[in-house]
């Protein structure tokens, strides 16, 4: 059903793949933009490490929603508030997922702010199952 594509004429690094093919009928999900709000409204951290981890927590819940997991996305966008360490917001994304088999692509915009103040990031997904 999926194809990660990372031809030999790129580069590669196993945090993403270059392309992803879908070619047969399957359940598409997006998910919008998560941050690090728990379920009661409260923001959870100060620093990009602690806002990624509880954005991706928040991800997992609503691809759990649709019956899927992390495995099934085929594109992240990691929206970073500029001044952020990116290494750091990567780290904890690895920290997480130490080894996805099949990475998904990744798109990493560095943008002036968020809806709120306090976020530090915003990450959304496309899932196929």
């Amino acid at each position: 059903m999926k194809m990660y594509l990372n031809p030999d004429t790129m580069h590669k690094n196993p945090a993403f793949s270059q392309a992803v093919v879908v070619r047969e009928p399957s359940a598409t999900i997006y998910v919008g933009g998560q941050n690090a709000i728990t379920k009661d409204g409260q923001i959870v951290g100060d620093t990009i490490g602690e806002q990624v981890t509880q954005a991706l927590i928040n991800l997992e819940l609503a691809l759990a929603a649709a019956d899927a997991t992390i495995d099934d996305v085929v594109h992240w966008t990691i929206w970073l508030v500029q001044g952020q360490d990116v290494m750091e917001a990567f780290g904890a994304f690895r920290q997480r997922y130490p080894e996805l088999k099949n990475p998904p692509t990744i798109s990493v915009p560095v943008i002036s702010a968020l809806a709120n103040t306090r976020f530090l990031v915003e990450i959304d997904a496309i899932a196929v199952r």
